[in-house]
C-alpha cells in the first residue's frame, strides 16, 4: 500500500506559475512509474503528465506541453509538478497517481494503483 499526498496548489494569476509536490509513503517509491492528473468541475478526470521510474522517460498531454515539467526524487520519495504559463482552463484538482506495473508511462486512470486526494489549482483570468 502506497500513501500519497499533494500539495502546492493554490490561486495563481494567468501567466503565473506554481510548483506540485507528492510525497509517497514506503519504501518503493522508485519503483513506480507516477502520474499527475486533473478534474475541472462537471468533466472527468484526466492525464496531464506521467514519469517512469527513473525519470528518464515523461510524457505529457498535449496542450500543456512545453509549460508542465514533471520530475521526480527518488530520494525523497516525491514527484513535483512543475507548472508555467498557467491559463484559467487549467483550473482543476490536480491529483498524483502510481502505477506499480508498468515500465512504461500509462496516460489512463485504470493503470494507476494508488491515488492522493487531490490539490486545488485555481488560475484567475
Amino acid at each position: 500500500q502506497v500513501r500519497l499526498v499533494e500539495s502546492g496548489g493554490g490561486l495563481v494569476q494567468a501567466g503565473g506559475s506554481l510548483r506540485l509536490s507528492c510525497v509517497a509513503s514506503g519504501r518503493t517509491f522508485s519503483s513506480y512509474t507516477m502520474g499527475w492528473f486533473r478534474q475541472a468541475p462537471g468533466k472527468e478526470r484526466e492525464f496531464v503528465a506521467g514519469i517512469n521510474q527513473s525519470g528518464g522517460s515523461t510524457d505529457y498531454k498535449d496542450s500543456v506541453k512545453g509549460r508542465f515539467t514533471i520530475s521526480r526524487d527518488n530520494a525523497k520519495n516525491t514527484v513535483y509538478l512543475q507548472m508555467n504559463s498557467l491559463k484559467s482552463e487549467d483550473t482543476a484538482v490536480y491529483y498524483c497517481a502510481a502505477d506499480r506495473r508498468a515500465a512504461v508511462v500509462a496516460v489512463t486512470i485504470e493503470e494507476y494503483d494508488y491515488w492522493g486526494q487531490g490539490t486545488q489549482v485555481t488560475v484567475s483570468s
